[in-house]
């Protein structure tokens, strides 16, 4: 059994694309606790918490059926999420589990979690200046994805990539045109 300090010691050597499928795949043989490893990409040393969250994403994306039992946890941490590398991924997962393509079992499981405290940091990580990018993207299609749960989303996120529209950042202005278009249809 993998412990979470063996773990953290793998995470603090250098790791390519390849040592982290193998890392992801041995966690997944060993049942490696998921909410133990997002626990991880909260650690002081935000270098690990990158690792660990490629890894998360990594497992999660894979078998995402697995991992019904750690989405209220995942959920419950997202607000604490302030390493600028984890935002990426996190808010990558929250698009994937909100996507109609998603299992019907995550898109249930997600129907019993308060999705609220995830909405509203994804709005406040859309207009925050310093955010990257991709987290900016990432957060308007989750939020395109949940629009339908949280009817006031649809009006508020309309407002905020027309906005986007006029960025300096051709790839910002690309997705808010991308996913205005799917909010305008």
């Amino acid at each position: 059994m993998l412990t979470e300090q063996q773990l953290i010691e793998e995470l603090s050597r250098t790791l390519g694309k390849t040592k982290v499928l193998k890392l992801s795949r041995i966690l997944e043989e060993r049942h490696f606790a998921l909410h133990h490893l997002i626990d991880i990409t909260f650690h002081p040393d935000k270098v690990i918490g990158f690792r660990a969250v490629w890894i998360l994403e990594n497992m999660f994306l894979k078998h995402p059926e697995n991992y019904l039992n750690d989405l209220k946890y995942f959920v419950s941490r997202f607000k604490e999420v302030s390493n600028p590398s984890c935002m990426r991924h996190y808010t990558k997962l929250i698009m994937h589990m909100t996507d109609t393509t998603s299992p019907a079992s995550v898109r249930l499981k997600l129907q019993t979690i308060d999705l609220e405290p995830v909405v509203e940091q994804l709005f406040a990580w859309m207009i925050a200046p310093k955010v990257k990018v991709a987290v900016k993207a990432f957060a308007g299609k989750a939020l395109f994805n949940l629009k339908d749960r949280y009817d006031w989303i649809a009006e508020e996120l309309e407002g905020q990539l027309k906005i986007f529209m006029y960025d300096r950042s051709a790839g910002m202005r690309s997705a808010a045109k991308s996913t205005l278009r799917l909010i305008q249809k």
